[in-house]
């Protein structure tokens, strides 16, 4: 049975990533949310054609610092806005794929304490690109944000009381949501988390554990 999206990118966020404006965690969540969903390729694809008009009729504009990175995630992965072939069942979008050199086989783990388990895909400055994996029905701490943080479910599904989140979901969470995402039974969630300030626990234990954890 086809996953339905239900919950997508942002038109910013779509817009920026069209425009290659994004940085490279950003970046990141959006190619391997639009690998998955239908719906925000169609967008993408027309975003870019009108962005061609409007270079070919416009003024330069600034880069961003980290525009070089962001260029090469878009090169390697050249298929970034087509479906996922069907050959094989991949848990995880090509984009991510490309960081971690395989599937979920190839993920180092690591124990971030309640069955919770996380891989930092990468990090430049404030923003960290990570795979968490939630076991089925254990919640993750109670939290905010200092920022923002894109959330897309790659696997299994979670419910923070704002709504559900499937495969191919997309959670943009800003700096007014305090949340707690319980993953449903069944099988564990598995998520790629985006964040660009350290999230906000409500909690003394996460709190004294964020710096070791980079969370």
């Amino acid at each position: 049975m086809t996953q339905t999206i239900r919950h997508h990118l942002s038109d910013a966020l779509l817009t920026g990533y069209a425009a290659g404006n994004l940085n490279e965690a950003v970046s990141l969540a959006a190619a391997a949310h639009i690998s998955l969903c239908d719906e925000c390729r169609v967008h993408l694809s027309m975003l870019e054609a009108l962005g061609g008009a409007l270079v070919d009729s416009g003024d330069p504009f600034a880069m961003t610092d980290d525009a070089l990175n962001t260029a090469l995630l878009r090169l390697a992965s050249p298929k970034s806005r087509s479906a996922e072939p069907k050959s094989r069942p991949w848990v995880l979008p090509k984009p991510i794929r490309d960081y971690v050199g395989g599937d979920l086989e190839a993920v180092r783990w690591k124990a971030v304490g309640a069955g919770l388990r996380q891989a930092i895909l990468f990090s430049r400055g404030r923003s960290v690109a990570r795979l968490l994996s939630i076991p089925a029905g254990q919640a993750v701490p109670e939290h905010g944000h200092r920022g923002m943080e894109l959330t897309l479910v790659l696997q299994g599904a979670f419910d923070d009381k704002v709504d559900r989140f499937g495969r191919g979901d997309l959670e943009i969470a800003a700096e007014h949501l305090e949340h707690q995402p319980v993953a449903e039974p069944g099988e564990a969630c598995i998520c790629l988390a985006v964040t660009d300030a350290p999230l906000r626990f409500n909690a003394l234990l996460p709190r004294l554990l964020q710096p070791f954890l980079g969370i």
